[in-house]
């Protein structure tokens, strides 16, 4: 019997939570999550936007995604305005789902400064392991659904998912924070 072996290396870690892939795995909620990115706005609003698209659905329809992106934490109600004797709901999204791929002859400007990064990403999670390993530790046999799953890669996805949410808080924040300082001007 004939052994392959090669040398391949970890190039990347795709980080899937469920809660949201299902979530988005439909395209108009997609499309709504982008559109709620930029500013609030009502189901009616979202309604008439997608259909200027082309997509023609009730605003029923309309209605039951935007629930399923609430439920899966992707949306929340940002505001309730009393119109005519009804409740009004504002929904904005609080997730930025990114969906690109770097050009093919772009990959090695990627890798280099990837690669310039790493040793400051391996301090900041050698302090996040020094600081919070125990509280890492429990989160993740927490998820760990039976024995059998212990083996899984449960730590990186939480060291992932602390360390996406840290790039949102400083810099994401950051740059909306430019953005709506250029828009009162």
């Amino acid at each position: 019997m004939t052994e392959f072996t090669s040398d391949v290396t970890l190039e990347d870690v795709v980080v899937r939570d469920t809660n949201v892939s299902n979530a988005v795995d439909e395209p108009v909620r997609a499309m709504l999550l982008d559109m709620l990115a930029d500013r609030e706005r009502t189901v009616s609003e979202l309604d008439s936007a997608l259909e200027r698209r082309g997509y023609d659905r009730t605003e029923n329809t309309i209605r039951h995604h935007v629930n399923q992106l609430r439920d899966a934490g992707l949306v929340e109600v940002a505001r309730l305005e009393e119109r005519g004797g009804a409740t009004i709901k504002y929904y904005r999204a609080n997730t930025i789902v990114l969906s690109y791929g770097v050009p093919d002859d772009r990959r090695e400007d990627v890798a280099a400064m990837a690669a310039d990064i790493a040793p400051e990403i391996t301090g900041i999670v050698a302090d996040l392991e020094d600081e919070y390993g125990d509280h890492i530790e429990r989160i993740a046999d927490e998820m760990a659904p039976c024995e059998h799953c212990r083996g899984q890669k449960y730590e990186t996805y939480l060291l992932l998912t602390i360390l996406r949410r840290g790039f949102v808080e400083g810099v994401v924040r950051e740059q909306n924070g430019a953005a709506d300082a250029g828009e009162k001007k």
